[in-house]
Order: structure tokens, then C-alpha cells, then sequence
């Protein structure tokens, strides 16, 4: 696999070039090898610096909505380009929560921001979310028994009816 600079790097840079360079990189390595689907990019904002599964580890672009939906725009491009599909995660949000949802229950209901919305709103509205995949978020908001992989509620009113999506969903951990 080729060695490319995490999302936190490239989203401190302005050159979308370098982003791009990295997902060429990587949509070659795949097409290569016959993978036709990238469960990537992280569309997670960087909300909570210390989350031990996206801040931590440098797998969001920024905090900020607008650089995230550019970085992204650009790897889905680029791989897009190269023949490669592209998947949006973690819906609705995983730069928030303060724990893992690959060890356990994760509630994002006090942490979760409307703007983590924006880069999915972004990127469907310009056509380039080949697929979307459910973080396992619980939301009490979104729905009060069922995280979001599970809810029909969150599927249905934030994915298909608010956001108009109407491709592929997959689930995340479960």
C-alpha cells in the first residue's frame, strides 16, 4: 500500500493538489488489484480533537465544514477518475464523540453538531456520494432506542427524505 499523509495533514494545506496526488495513489493501488470501492473519505468534522478514533488518529480533514467538503470533493474526484466508487462516513458524525463506536455504545447526543451534516448536504447536492456509511452513533435526537446503523428513523428522515440521497447505505461496526 502506498504510504499517503493522513487527512488531518492534507487538510492543513490550502493545495488540493496534495490530496489529490494521495488519492491517485490510492485509487491505483486499488484498481490494481481489482477493488472497485473505497469505503473513503472521512467526512467526519474534527470537532473533538482528543476522539480516539478520528482526532486522534488524523483520519478527519479539519473542524471546518467548507475544507473537509473540499478535501473530500477532490479524493472522490480523483477516484472517481480513476475508476474507483467512493463512501462517505461516519453518518451522521464521529468527530464528536469522546469514545470508539468500534468498542462499544457511542451516544452523540450532548456532542453532536448540525454542521457535521455539511459535508454529506455538500457532496450529495453536487452528485458525488456513491454511497454513505452509518457510523454506529446513537442520537436520541435522530431516534430514542435505535444507533444510527439500526434506526429506519435516521435512514429515513436525515438520509433519504432531508438529504435526498437515495444511493447505497452500509452499516459500520456493529
Amino acid at each position: 500500500f502506498p504510504v499517503t499523509p493522513a487527512a488531518a495533514e492534507l487538510g492543513k494545506s490550502s493545495d488540493l493538489n496534495l490530496t489529490i496526488e494521495s488519492a491517485r495513489q490510492t485509487a491505483r493501488m486499488l484498481r490494481s488489484v481489482g477493488v472497485n470501492l473505497n469505503l473513503a473519505p472521512v467526512v467526519d468534522l474534527n470537532v473533538y480533537k482528543e476522539n480516539p478514533i478520528i482526532g486522534k488518529y488524523g483520519r478527519s480533514f479539519s473542524a471546518d465544514p467548507a475544507i473537509v467538503t473540499a478535501h473530500a470533493r477532490a479524493w472522490i474526484n480523483e477516484h472517481r477518475h480513476q475508476g474507483i466508487l467512493s463512501c462517505l462516513k461516519h453518518f451522521p458524525g464521529h468527530g464528536s464523540s469522546h469514545t470508539d463506536s468500534h468498542l462499544g455504545f457511542v451516544d452523540i447526543t450532548n456532542s453532536w453538531q448540525e454542521t457535521e451534516l455539511l459535508p454529506y448536504q455538500n457532496l450529495i447536492s453536487e452528485n458525488r456520494a456513491d454511497s454513505i456509511m452509518l457510523g454506529h452513533l446513537f442520537n436520541r435526537y435522530f431516534d430514542d432506542q435505535y444507533p444510527a446503523t439500526l434506526s429506519r428513523a435516521t435512514i429515513q428522515t436525515l438520509v433519504r427524505q432531508r438529504l435526498q440521497f437515495n444511493g447505497v447505505v452500509i452499516s459500520d461496526d456493529m
